[in-house]
């Protein structure tokens, strides 16, 4: 551990500054998986990331549990400010694009068996969704170049539109009707996927013409940031054509809508049926870390950039993730979002889960809750507010 010399009586110091390399190690090891089935074709290499990621990190989150710890408020500045944290993440980018062409080359050279090219595609997908989140860290970041390579970290998974819906949009209407990415109680993740996705590429567009039209620029130009950011994600799956051949396109399309759909069931954890009050002038009030659903799991959260404290991150959207804190008031998930994804994944088991968890934080009036209109007339007789 080195400390950080900050105001206060003593130093302090980050006891999970070494542990943080736990996020770039993750396409990492998809690298050695994806080498290991190029020198020896087993199914087995395939499966090494989906196996962790669905099986060894939730048994890792329920054995180890959760740190709740904080850095002390003089420690935050410091600590945000450490380039160490940076470079952990700027590190992810090279990985990530290494393991889509380890992944294409494998998937069109070696024959793979249907089991294995799936395989292939929850690998290569996996840690392109990982790369979203990246994007996600790197787009909240002022530095302008710092934003330019969030773009090269959602190109493996085309939604490069992201960064301007995620910032402008979802930061905006997060935890209202209006907000395409919050989930509302009652609803199915695969009812809520096609909203979300198709919501979020037309708020970006609308958020994008927008912005040209004030400043006088055409939309469909080179100013329209929705389309460099599916520009370089165009030049890549060119690239991969040129390398593989188009045998590679399903390859391609099919791990980044495996990526898509990881950042989407995400999204839909982070703000299921969470609802931000109106005030008596009408509007919203403001983001506090009460919506959304916050998750302390530290195995998680290593890999993860520490995205499971998302409460804090909306209070504070330009934090940089290792300072990031708890805050008590915060509704908590009960598990970490290894596990809460494969719950969502089946709706009964998430509402039988979730629901009661959700009223409870809305101290048991669901007009508090952001309710799913076609779930409505059921959830008002299960909780009794017909």
């Amino acid at each position: 551990m080195s400390t950080l010399h900050c105001p206060g009586p003593r130093p302090w110091a980050d006891s999970k500054r070494h542990l943080w390399l736990l996020s770039p190690g993750l396409p990492l090891l998809a690298c050695l998986s994806l080498a290991g089935f190029a020198w020896r074709p087993a199914v087995a290499w395939c499966w090494v990331i989906p196996l962790l990621v669905f099986v060894v990190v939730p048994l890792l989150d329920a054995w180890i549990g959760n740190d709740s710890s904080n850095p002390p408020p003089e420690a935050v500045g410091p600590l945000a400010s450490d380039r160490h944290y940076l470079h952990l993440v700027l590190a992810s980018i090279p990985l990530q694009w290494l393991v889509t062409f380890l992944g294409a080359w494998c998937a069109t050279q070696l024959s793979p068996s249907p089991a294995a090219w799936l395989g292939l595609v929850i690998t290569v997908g996996a840690v392109n969704g990982l790369g979203i989140n990246v994007g996600h860290e790197l787009g909240h970041k002022r530095s302008p170049v710092l934003r330019r390579l969030a773009v090269l970290a959602l190109a493996p998974s085309a939604y490069g539109h992201f960064r301007v819906e995620h910032n402008e949009g979802h930061h905006r209407h997060v935890a209202t009707p209006q907000d395409p990415a919050s989930s509302r109680m009652g609803e199915s993740f695969w009812r809520f996927l096609p909203r979300t996705v198709l919501g979020g590429l037309a708020s970006a567009w609308a958020i994008e013409s927008a912005r040209l039209a004030r400043n006088g620029q055409r939309r469909w130009s080179w100013h329209n940031r929705n389309l460099r950011a599916w520009s370089a994600s165009a030049l890549l799956f060119s690239a991969l054509v040129a390398a593989f051949g188009i045998a590679v396109l399903p390859f391609a399309l099919a791990q980044a809508l495996y990526a898509i759909t990881l950042l989407e069931v995400v999204n839909y954890l982070e703000h299921y049926g969470l609802l931000r009050q109106t005030g008596e002038d009408g509007r919203f009030e403001r983001c506090s870390p009460a919506h959304s659903w916050n998750s302390n799991s530290l195995v998680g959260n290593l890999l993860l950039y520490q995205l499971q404290r998302h409460s804090d991150h909306h209070a504070n959207p330009a934090r940089a993730y290792q300072a990031l804190r708890h805050f008590d008031s915060s509704p908590q998930l009960p598990a970490g979002y290894a596990t809460m994804l494969m719950l969502a994944y089946v709706p009964p088991l998430w509402f039988a889960v979730m629901d009661k968890r959700l009223i409870a934080h809305c101290q048991g009036d669901l007009s508090r809750a952001n309710v799913d209109a076609r779930a409505g007339p059921r959830l008002r007789r299960a909780f009794g507010q017909a």
